[in-house]
């Protein structure tokens, strides 16, 4: 069955949902791995993450809209792809952000973005795969419903 497209109100709701719990894993976890200061940290975790929304509501957009196009199926390697790419062009902007507000070298920086990274490749490929099981148990009665009418 073809998913039904994300309305803008969605799309929002998918993002916020997305970092709101990113936030609340991560900052704390990473104040404690990197001896930085818990409002260090929460503060460059709250200029990433509205970064990341950004980010996250256009790039899904354009994804969404080449599995459509190309008729692709959203697959566990589909799903790993989006995460990498997801992610990669966050880093192009995390790494010197991270370098400045936590006044520390960019191969520093480099290494933050690669925790970073190994953290949110499979929080992405997970929470996505579970919003869109959520979606489907969600949507399924008011698709099912109007089939009947």
């Amino acid at each position: 069955m073809q998913e039904s497209p994300k309305s803008l109100r969605e799309r929002i709701l998918h993002a916020c949902l997305y970092e709101a719990i990113a936030l609340l894993l991560c900052t704390p976890l990473f104040a404690w791995l990197t001896s930085q200061p818990m409002m260090a940290m929460g503060a460059l975790n709250v200029m990433i993450s509205a970064l990341a929304l950004l980010w996250n509501m256009l790039f899904n957009a354009i994804y969404e809209r080449m599995l459509v196009r190309w008729q692709w199926r959203k697959t566990p390697t589909s799903r790993i792809v989006h995460g990498v790419c997801f992610e990669g062009g966050l880093g192009i902007v995390v790494i010197p952000l991270s370098a400045w507000w936590l006044d520390i070298s960019f191969a520093a920086a480099l290494a933050l973005d690669i925790g970073i990274l190994l953290f949110f490749l499979p929080y992405t490929v997970i929470f996505n795969w579970l919003y869109d099981i959520a979606r489907a148990r969600i949507l399924a009665p008011p698709i099912a419903k109007n089939l009947k009418e």
